[in-house]
């Protein structure tokens, strides 16, 4: 109890000093974002979010009274902005329409992915917005040390780090002009994720190996499997577990006989509510893996050191660090049990 006091108001003091160093922002601001030059003249007074991660990230620096609009939901929101949530149109849970963002009148649009807002964009591309006048905000995650153009989820030149999702915060806040929530706000981050690193060392998993499973566009086909620089493989990375998949690729196809071969001693399987496809049902990912017979004979499978993680815990967002301490805790009470 008295090291969890400590650490408490340790977190405190930081956030204090955070709050009295915070400048506010100069008016015209200019950044820039993926690539491309963005110019605020005033903080926005309306936002459309395309992806879960922008949401929750608007949510934490206390500005859900600006956001007209969400789409792009993996899980239910955290429960601390449930309510605040509640209140707000959701335009799609999965692809908006650009016509659906574009009628919410919006000052800015952020997306978690390119995918959704960018060259090719399913929603639309930034020109699009841009000769509405329009800015959109790309997550840094998703173009830093990352290329976009090879297909599927893309493909990373360089490993996540979670400097990406911090550079977030800070441009988001200094957008908005809430420096001081956006310090705040990164100060939790850091300490709940140096803890949770910190509880991991105690479960003896150095060395150890994992797959992190998170769909499958047909449960009978090939998965798709967290590759070895993106957020899942960071996140193991924190917790001393070495990632089976080699694959630079966000989210690479991998045959369950390559995975089978590589026996990892963890597996990883995402919980999501989307149901794009049916392998996004968490429930189904533990059917077939206890009863294929290539997966069933994976020493995971065998001894039940299957852990299940929320899919929105291993994107570029202020879950990071919850997702850390949930899988440790996962993990407590997986190797606990044996």
């Amino acid at each position: 109890m008295i090291s969890v006091r400590l650490a408490l108001a340790a977190t405190t003091l930081v956030v204090l000093g955070h709050q009295a160093s915070a400048e506010p922002t100069k008016y015209p601001l200019s950044l820039d974002n993926c690539g491309q030059a963005i110019r605020f003249d005033h903080a926005p007074e309306s936002v459309v979010t395309v992806g879960q991660t922008g949401t929750e990230m608007l949510y934490a620096l206390g500005l859900a009274e600006r956001v007209k609009g969400t789409s792009v939901w993996f899980n239910e929101v955290l429960p601390d902005y449930k309510e605040a949530n509640a209140k707000i149109e959701r335009l799609a849970e999965n692809h908006p329409s650009f016509e659906s963002v574009v009628a919410k009148r919006p000052q800015l649009v952020t997306s978690q992915f390119e995918w959704h807002v960018g060259p090719q964009g399913v929603t639309a591309t930034r020109e699009q917005f841009s000769d509405l006048g329009i800015p959109t905000y790309i997550m840094p995650a998703d173009c830093v040390g990352k290329d976009n153009d090879t297909g599927g989820d893309g493909t990373r030149s360089t490993a996540f780090t979670i400097d990406s999702v911090y550079q977030a915060v800070t441009e988001l806040s200094e957008i908005f002009d809430v420096q001081d929530k956006g310090e705040a706000l990164l100060a939790d981050m850091k300490t709940r994720e140096a803890a949770a690193s910190e509880k991991a060392k105690a479960l003896g998993l150095e060395g150890k190996t994992a797959a992190f499973w998170f769909s499958s566009a047909d449960i009978q086909i090939d998965p798709y499997m967290a590759g070895q620089k993106g957020i899942p493989a960071y996140v193991m990375n924190k917790i001393g577990l070495k990632n089976i998949v080699q694959s630079d690729e966000e989210w690479p196809v991998v045959g369950w006989e390559t995975v089978a071969k590589a026996d990892p001693d963890i597996i990883f399987i995402a919980r999501m509510d989307r149901r794009r496809f049916p392998a996004d049902d968490y429930q189904v990912k533990l059917d077939f893996l206890r009863r294929d017979p290539v997966t069933s004979q994976m020493k995971a499978v065998k001894e039940n050191r299957i852990v299940v993680v929320d899919a929105h815990a291993v994107h570029a967002g202020i879950r990071i660090p919850m997702g850390i301490e949930a899988i440790v805790d996962g993990l407590e009470k997986t190797y606990a049990a044996k």
